[in-house]
């Protein structure tokens, strides 16, 4: 039987949200072991003179508890 956690993480890019995404993911991993799945709760963007300059993700990120 596994256990899992599930945690919930914010995340930006001027790049795209794919990008903010991937740097949740790079961010968590430093402390995180065993990440299984992220789960986008909320993508928002901000913009400045009609054009998008920040991509932000609200994330679930879910990870295995090991023995």
């Amino acid at each position: 039987m596994s256990v899992l956690k599930v945690i919930e993480l914010m995340g930006s890019s001027s790049i795209s949200f794919e990008d903010a995404v991937q740097k949740v993911v790079n961010e968590a991993s430093k402390t995180v072991k065993n990440i299984k799945s992220v789960y986008i709760k909320d993508m928002h963007v901000t913009v400045n003179s009609n054009k998008i300059t920040e991509y932000r993700v609200t994330t679930k990120v879910t990870f295995g508890i090991l023995d």
